[in-house]
């Protein structure tokens, strides 16, 4: 973190644009006078000043969801991140021990450490595949592969248990599949959740925003480890599923697989400024591959000096500024275009 620049956006957020230039010149190894580098800088900054004049977003602002679908971000945040939770990963890593001795496995702790080893190599390919594939695809591919990891440890732990005719072969594929399953979950759900997250809330929100979504995220990493041993362990009151909780899990994985395709939007190879009008312009997330951004909002910037309220009164929306700036273009051109006509 010592050798990390400040990210661009928080220097124009103080006032600092040279220090933002020399942060966004470092990111994208390009000198600070760079075309590109002025460019995306102003329009940074434009995008900061049409949020600074919508005004800053409180806790209440995200629950309103009167301006900018923030409520409707924050649910998809929150939820993404409690759905990463309930995927059954960390019931692996904080119970796989006692798991994996109670299934009758010998050498418990050297799976759990295996499957910690996996964990970490499986993000690797994540970190690529998340610009390569995008979001929504990624997030598709791996819960699939867990549910269908999840049900056949399942399967297999019910049926085979600890019976001694081909129990070695079933704690074989027991490990195996778990071990695919964390696969899955390292380089689709682990990381790119928090990819998202951070992705999804404008400049103004996005401090509280992420501050919702990582308590959720934490919220249901305690439930699952308060109540897991609850749910596997045998005892007076417990429900002893022993394998079985795999069925739960697997059954969550599915119920990720619905909320990818009905929430989350595809923000692959767009800028937090594009994902803002990306969330304005398109209703529906199944819509949102293939989004072309038409916004400057250096354009945008100047329109709204010009006002942001139409005669009745009423706030106006992105589109319709961007409309207003884009005939504000339009009537400048011609006005360039008619004298050289005569």
């Amino acid at each position: 973190m010592v050798i990390l620049p400040e990210t661009p956006r928080y220097r124009i957020k103080q006032g600092r644009f040279e220090a933002a230039q020399k942060s966004l010149s470092r990111l994208r190894k390009l000198p600070m006078d760079h075309p590109e580098i002025i460019a995306e800088l102003s329009e940074i900054q434009a995008n900061h000043e049409y949020e600074m004049s919508v005004g800053q977003a409180s806790y209440l602002d995200l629950l309103s969801n009167k301006e900018n679908f923030l409520l409707k971000r924050l649910l998809t945040g929150c939820g993404l991140q409690a759905l990463q939770q309930l995927t059954g990963v960390n019931f692996i890593f904080y119970y796989g021990t006692s798991f994996f001795q109670q299934s009758g496995i010998t050498n418990a702790f050297v799976v759990s450490m295996i499957t910690g080893s996996v964990n970490v190599a499986s993000t690797l390919p994540g970190l690529w595949l998340v610009e390569k594939w995008g979001r929504r695809p990624l997030l598709i591919f791996g819960a699939v592969g867990m549910c269908v990891c999840q049900f056949i440890v399942a399967i297999v732990g019910v049926t085979v248990g600890k019976k001694a005719t081909g129990a070695e072969a079933a704690h074989n594929v027991l490990i195996a599949f778990v071990c695919i399953y964390i696969f899955f979950f390292a380089c689709s759900w682990g990381p790119v959740a928090w990819v998202v997250t951070g992705e999804i809330f404008p400049l103004k929100a996005r401090a509280r925003g992420l501050s919702i979504t990582t308590a959720s995220n934490w919220l249901l990493n305690w439930a699952i480890g308060y109540a897991t041993p609850y749910m596997v362990d045998p005892g007076p009151g417990n429900a002893n599923l022993g394998a079985k909780v795999f069925f739960v899990w697997g059954s969550f994985c599915f119920v990720c697989i619905a909320f990818v395709y009905l929430y989350i939007y595809e923000t692959k190879g767009l800028s937090l400024e594009q994902v803002d009008e990306l969330y304005s312009k398109v209703g529906s997330a199944r819509n949102s591959p293939g989004f072309v951004p038409t916004v400057n909002f250096t354009e945008v910037a100047e329109e709204t000096k010009a006002g942001q309220y139409d005669s009745s009164g009423r706030r106006l929306t992105l589109s319709e500024i961007e409309q207003g700036a884009q005939r504000r273009r339009s009537s400048t051109g011609g006005a360039h275009e008619v004298p050289e006509k005569v």
